[in-house]
């Protein structure tokens, strides 16, 4: 079984309390006709199981969402409705409303928007979060011998896009901090030393955690370790 739990963190641009945002997506329910043919289906959108957890300044809920597939059977090929549920969690932090989406980037942007869409009625009061390199770089520095994985991007060498080091021993290698020189730091792979866990790592506070089943504790882990770095 593929261990893996990836999630996205964003930011509100407004300032808007728990109470508020619970009480804005709490009757969150959308029902959308949909007709192809001989098949009729009700699409939903709706939030469920909010939750808030006023001891850890946390409002946590699933974003359920419909839509439709089309599937080859029988010699034709037909519409077939399928359901995608995502944990999110939306955190006063600091001085910050963050809000994490446990699903992969693109489908949690798309659900980024849609919570946009519902708590401000446009799309942008939710953006996203971002890490600085050098805090990224500081990440790296606090464990160098567990990373393994690191990507740089706004290289300024000419005809050159991205680097990247591969490897266990690469904190070793003149080529890091060569690296660091010529580039910003993209992403990070290391291993969490405290929790055990191996963690990949955005500037735009991607987190995927690659030994990991339990949504709850990716959670747990993104507050208390991502946090802090987005808000540095």
């Amino acid at each position: 079984m593929v261990m893996v739990v990836a999630g996205k963190v964003f930011r509100l641009s407004e300032t808007l309390s728990l109470d508020e945002i619970a009480s804005r997506l709490g009757d969150y329910h959308v029902e959308e006709p949909y007709e192809e043919g001989d098949h009729h289906f009700t699409l939903v959108s709706e939030i469920v199981g909010l939750l808030p957890k006023p001891n850890e300044d946390m409002l946590k809920g699933v974003y359920s969402h419909d839509y439709i597939i089309h599937v080859f059977h029988r010699g034709k090929v037909a519409p077939l409705p399928r359901t995608i549920e995502a944990l999110f969690a939306f955190s006063q932090f600091e001085n910050a409303t963050l809000l994490t989406i446990v699903e992969k980037k693109r489908l949690a942007n798309f659900i980024a928007n849609k919570l946009s869409e519902i708590l401000f009625e446009r799309v942008g009061g939710i953006v996203e979060a971002r890490i600085p390199p050098e805090t990224l770089r500081e990440f790296h520095l606090k464990n160098p011998e567990d990373t393994k994985i690191t990507f740089f991007d706004n290289v300024d060498i000419p005809n050159v896009n991205k680097l990247s080091l591969y490897g266990p021993d690469l904190v070793n290698t003149s080529l890091f901090e060569d690296y660091c020189k010529h580039g910003d730091l993209w992403y990070i792979v290391a291993r969490a030393r405290e929790y055990g866990y191996v963690v990949g790592i955005t500037r735009d506070a991607s987190v995927t955690v690659f030994n990991l089943t339990d949504k709850e504790e990716y959670l747990k882990y993104v507050v208390r370790e991502v946090y802090p770095l987005i808000l540095k």
